[in-house]
């Protein structure tokens, strides 16, 4: 068929109006929050220390949203469709964990998976918990794993590890402060792991 200019202006209109039978949907910013624990006090690398290569941390099912996660108060869960970590919470907490562990004075360095250094200590880990649960009043934040000792031809296992914390929060706390507690809760779960790290290579 062949449209003619006057054809095409009067179909112009309508193609326009097609545009616009769509809903409006309202216009909802994304909040986006790190996740990067500092511990309270930083130690210098341990002279002549092992050195523990921390591999991959990863996140159990339900940790891999980016939503920040919401304990009900009947047990199930809410993810926040505008409440965002930066990034899925186990890839940011692997490099706050390397780094906390780095400060605890315990190692001569941390180093992570494709590094040429030679590690004598392995953390397998993975984080099975960081949620804010108002109605109890708190965050929460856990981790498990094993801590492996590398032998010339095997790894043998020094301990299995399994961690978890909590953090004060308001029941009426909005996402950002359950954010921040979420943050302070992982970071008592790190300083958990810490001492059962340092208690295991005693």
């Amino acid at each position: 068929m062949r449209i003619t200019r006057r054809h095409g202006l009067v179909l112009l209109p309508a193609l326009l109006a097609g545009c616009t039978v769509f809903p409006d949907r309202p216009n909802v910013p994304v909040r986006r929050y790190g996740l990067a624990p500092r511990r309270p006090e930083s130690r210098p690398p341990r002279r002549g220390g092992p050195v523990l290569l921390v591999r991959s941390l990863r996140g159990v099912p339900g940790l891999q949203e980016l939503g920040l996660r919401r304990v009900r108060p009947e047990g199930g869960y809410d993810i926040a469709p505008y409440e965002e970590w930066i990034a899925p919470p186990a890839d940011l907490a692997e490099p706050a964990l390397r780094a906390w562990l780095l400060d605890s004075g315990l190692f001569a360095a941390v180093v992570a998976p494709g590094s040429r250094a030679e590690a004598s200590l392995v953390l397998e880990a993975q984080l099975t918990r960081l949620e804010a649960a108002p109605a109890a009043g708190e965050a929460r934040a856990a981790l498990s794993g094993v801590l492996l000792r590398e032998e010339r031809l095997s790894a043998r296992i020094l301990a299995p590890l399994e961690v978890s914390a909590t953090a004060p929060l308001a029941a009426n706390a909005e996402p950002p402060a359950q954010a921040e507690a979420m943050e302070a809760a992982l970071g008592g779960a790190f300083t958990a792991l810490e001492r059962a790290i340092a208690q295991a290579i005693r």
